[in-house]
C-alpha cells in the first residue's frame, strides 16, 4: 500500500517554504555585489525588467507544472514531466530538475558549514582586529591547498560540515510538514528579525572616520544605487577604461587634483542608458534572477507537488517573489555595500564576488565596527538560516524521485541520496584548492543547465502542453488573475529573452567573445581551457567527469523509475476485458 500523500499544512507554509528556498546567500553577498558593480541603478532596471519577463513567468509556470503533476501523484521533475507529456521520452527531460539540486546541494551545504564555521568564530571572539581574513579563509575552506580542510577544529570546516549534514538529513527525514515547513516558519521570521538589526545598525554609522568624510553612510548608499555616477577613466592600449567610481559628484574636485598630469586619466559621467547598453549587465541582472528566485533548480516545481489540488498557484507565487525580493533588495541591498563603503571605500567592495565580499570584506568591517563580534556572530547566523532553507529545498527533489521512482521508503532514499550527495561534497571538500572543484561544478551545473531547464519549462507550458490549456491550469483556484499579457509573454517573448540571454552567456563564458560584430575575436574562457589544451586543469576535468557520472547515473535511475511508472499506471486502469 502506498504511503499517505504528503501535502503543506498551510498555505503560509509552501510559501514561506518557496521563499526559503530562494532566500540564501546570493540575496546578501551576490546581489549587492553586482548591483554595485553594474551601476546601481541601472541594474536594477535590468534585474525588474528580468523579473517580470522571466523570473515570475517561469515561477507560474513551476507552480502551476507542479500542482498538476502532484494531482497524478508525481513530485519530481521526471515524474511530473512523465505524466504530462505523455511520451516515452518525456521523463527524461526532466532529469535536469534532479541533477541540478542534487550537485549544487552537493557545494552549497559546503559553503552553508563556512557560514555556521564564520558565526563560531565570531562568537568566540577569532574574527577580531588584527585577524588576516584572507589568510583565515583560505586556512578555513581550504582554498590554498587541495586536502587541508578535511580537519575538525574550530579553525577548520570539518566540523561543521558534519553538523550541517546532520542537519539537513535530520529534517529532510522528517518530511515535508514536520521537517521542511517547520524549519521555514521559524528560520525565514527569525532571520527577517536578524537582518532588520543588521540593517538598523548599518544605517546609523554615519561616517565612522571622520579623517575620511567620503566615506559617509550617504555615499555609501549612493554608490550603492545612483544609475549616473562619475568615474576616472585611464588611457589603456588607447582605450579609456573605468579604473574608479567615484561615489558622489562632491567628491569630484578631490579627484581631479589627484589626475595624472600626463593626460592619461580623465573623469566622465556614466548614464544609465549608457549602462543598459553594455550586455554584460543583463547577463548578470538575469542570472540574478535565477539564483534568487531558484527557478530552474527544480525545487519549485517539486514544492508545488504537495500543494491540494485547488490551492492557488498565482498570488502564493506572486507573494513567494515579493518575500524573496524584500530580503533581497531592501535588506541585502542596504546592509552589505553601504556597511563595506563606510569602512573601506569603493576600492573594498568592487571587485570582490561573493566570497571575497562575504568573507574576506565583511568580516574585517566588522572587525572595525563597535560591539563588532557581536553583529559579526548575528550577521553569519543569519546568512546560516538562510543557507538551511535553501539546502533543505534542493534534496526534497532529490528524495521524491528515489522514493516514486525506485518505489522505495523514505528512510532507504534518505539514506541513498546522503551517500550520492555526500561522495560529491567529499570531492569537492578535497579538491578546495582555488576552490576549483566547487567553481566547476557551479558553472556548469549550477548555471549553464539553469539555462537549459527555464527553457524546457516554458516550451512545454506554452508550446508543448498548449497555452490555452497551461493557463487554465494556472487559474485553478486562483484568487487573482494572472495579467492577460503574460499569455503573450509567456509564448513568444520569455522563450525568446531565455535563449538570447543564454545564447550570449555561452559566448561571453565558454568562446570568450569580445562583444564586436565589426572586428569579433573569440578567446576560450578558463572554463574550456581547464579541460583541454596545454593548461588543461587536472581538477577541472575531475569535476566535469564526476559531473558525466552523475549524468549517466541519473539516466539510468530514470529508465528504472520509467518501468516502475509504467506498471503503476498499468495496474490503475481497470481492465475492461
Amino acid at each position: 500500500m502506498p504511503p499517505p500523500k504528503e501535502v503543506w499544512s498551510s498555505k503560509l507554509g509552501v510559501i514561506l517554504a518557496v521563499a526559503g528556498s530562494a532566500v540564501g546567500l546570493g540575496n546578501f553577498l551576490r546581489f549587492p555585489g553586482l548591483a554595485a558593480q553594474y551601476g546601481g541603478g541601472a541594474f536594477m532596471i535590468a534585474y525588474f525588467v528580468s523579473m517580470l519577463l522571466i523570473g515570475i513567468p517561469i515561477c507560474w509556470v513551476e507552480w502551476t507544472l507542479g500542482r498538476q503533476g502532484g494531482r497524478h501523484g508525481y513530485h519530481s521533475s521526471p515524474g511530473i514531466f512523465h505524466v504530462l507529456t505523455r511520451g516515452r521520452w518525456g521523463k527524461y527531460l526532466g532529469v535536469i530538475g534532479f541533477i541540478v539540486p542534487v550537485m549544487i546541494y552537493m557545494y552549497y551545504v559546503y559553503i552553508e558549514a563556512w557560514c555556521l564555521g564564520y558565526a563560531a568564530n565570531a562568537l568566540a571572539g577569532n574574527l577580531g582586529p588584527g585577524v588576516d581574513f584572507g589568510a583565515f579563509f583560505a586556512g578555513f575552506t581550504g582554498a590554498g591547498a587541495d586536502g587541508v580542510a578535511v580537519k575538525f577544529g574550530l579553525h577548520d570546516v570539518g566540523l561543521f560540515v558534519v553538523l550541517v549534514y546532520l542537519l539537513n538529513f535530520f529534517f529532510i527525514y522528517r518530511g515535508i510538514t514536520k521537517g521542511i515547513e517547520l524549519v521555514c516558519k521559524i528560520a525565514m521570521p527569525a532571520l527577517v528579525a536578524m537582518a532588520l538589526i543588521i540593517l538598523l545598525r548599518v544605517l546609523t554609522l554615519g561616517t565612522p572616520d571622520a579623517t575620511k568624510p567620503e566615506q559617509s553612510l550617504g555615499n555609501g548608499l549612493g554608490f550603492m544605487w545612483n544609475p549616473a555616477k562619475p568615474v576616472v577613466e585611464r588611457l589603456v592600449d588607447d582605450e579609456w577604461t573605468v579604473v574608479e567610481t567615484i561615489a558622489s559628484p562632491d567628491l569630484v574636485p578631490a579627484y581631479e587634483a589627484r589626475l595624472a598630469t600626463d593626460g592619461s586619466e580623465r573623469i566622465t559621467q556614466t548614464s544609465a542608458l549608457a549602462n543598459l547598453a553594455n550586455p554584460l549587465l543583463w547577463l548578470a541582472a538575469a542570472g540574478q534572477i535565477f539564483f534568487s528566485l531558484s527557478v530552474g533548480f527544480g525545487v519549485i516545481i517539486t514544492y508545488a507537488s504537495y500543494m491540494r489540488r485547488n490551492d492557488d498557484v498565482v498570488l502564493s507565487g506572486l507573494t513567494a517573489t515579493s518575500a524573496n525580493e524584500f530580503c533581497e533588495v531592501a535588506l541585502g541591498g542596504l546592509i552589505t555595500v553601504p556597511a563595506a563603503f563606510v569602512f573601506l571605500g569603493a576600492a573594498g567592495v568592487i571587485g570582490q564576488g561573493t566570497f571575497g565580499l562575504g568573507f574576506h570584506v565583511l568580516p574585517e568591517v566588522f572587525a572595525l565596527m563597535p560591539a563588532g563580534q557581536v553583529f559579526a556572530s548575528i550577521f553569519f547566523i543569519l546568512l546560516f538560516l538562510a543557507a538551511v532553507t535553501s539546502s533543505l529545498s534542493m534534496l526534497q527533489p532529490g528524495i521524491a524521485f528515489l522514493e516514486e521512482g525506485l518505489g522505495i521508503g523514505r528512510k532507504r532514499s534518505v539514506a541513498m541520496l546522503a551517500v550520492i550527495t555526500g561522495f560529491g561534497t567529499l570531492f569537492i571538500w578535497h579538491y578546495s584548492a582555488d576552490l576549483k572543484a566547487l567553481d566547476t561544478i557551479d558553472f556548469w551545473i549550477g548555471t549553464v543547465m539553469l539555462f537549459v531547464q527555464a527553457t524546457i519549462l516554458v516550451i512545454l507550458f506554452a508550446w508543448g502542453m498548449g497555452l490555452k490549456k497551461g493557463w487554465a491550469l494556472l487559474h485553478e483556484g486562483a484568487e487573482i488573475r494572472a495579467p492577460g499579457i503574460y499569455r503573450f509573454v509567456l509564448r513568444y517573448i520569455t522563450p525568446t529573452f531565455l535563449i538570447t540571454i543564454f545564447v550570449l552567456f555561452l559566448l561571453q563564458n565558454v568562446f570568450g567573445w569580445n562583444y564586436s560584430f565589426a572586428e569579433p575575436a573569440f578567446h576560450p574562457t578558463g572554463y574550456v581551457r581547464d579541460l583541454v589544451g596545454p593548461d588543461a586543469n587536472p581538477v577541472a576535468r575531475r569535476s566535469v567527469a564526476f559531473i558525466g557520472a552523475m549524468i549517466v547515473l541519473t539516466l539510468g535511475l530514470t529508465a528504472i523509475a520509467g518501468r516502475t511508472w509504467a506498471r503503476r499506471e498499468t495496474a490503475a486502469t481497470p481492465d475492461r476485458s
